[in-house]
């Protein structure tokens, strides 16, 4: 019974919600539409034509590309001339030559029984000493200058002709 009762008194709450909420309250509302129903139409733009682009020709494509270096003749003649190059396969590999070239950092330089050594750092944080002779990187680079502040490197790279040629590199201290 309570039941019935309390079902009673929450439909006879919303219904006189219901009837506060629709009021007529809206005259404001309506007479801001009205105001602006009243005012002319606008003109809309037409859409404006359509203008076929002129096609561009590009005939600069079998040329070389512009950020690459020209190859001088004499380049060409050095590297066909220097066919007696090549790695020497029966060398057994330093530790360092698992690493690219590019991945190792001189990061400093000591001297020790009469022998300059130079710090190298590999990708991951190890550092070795090296000296004149020692090899690094992929590409049978064989170190042929140490001072301190740069190491000189000479490396064996194809030519691409199932050739090789030297191709000298350098690594500078870090920092400078």
């Amino acid at each position: 019974m309570l039941r019935g009762v309390l079902h009673l008194f929450l439909f006879v709450l919303s219904s006189l919600t219901l009837v506060a909420c629709s009021n007529g309250g809206f005259t404001d509302l309506d007479d801001f539409m009205n105001e602006k129903r009243a005012r002319p139409g606008g003109v809309i733009a037409p859409i404006p034509p359509f203008k076929a682009y002129k096609v561009f020709s590009y005939s600069a494509t079998t040329l070389r590309s512009p950020f690459d270096r020209p190859i001088e003749i004499r380049e060409i003649t050095q590297l066909q001339s220097v066919t007696t190059v090549k790695p020497d396969a029966g060398r057994a590999k330093e530790f360092l030559e698992q690493f690219t070239f590019d991945s190792l950092s001189m990061v400093g330089s000591l001297s020790r029984s009469n022998t300059d050594w130079t710090l190298i750092q590999d990708p991951e944080g190890g550092v070795h000493r090296v000296k004149l002779g020692n090899f690094l990187g992929r590409n049978h680079g064989k170190i042929v200058e140490v001072t301190e502040v740069y190491i000189a490197v000479i490396e064996i790279v194809s030519d691409g002709n199932e050739g090789w040629v030297e191709r000298p590199r350098s690594i500078r201290l870090s920092g400078l």
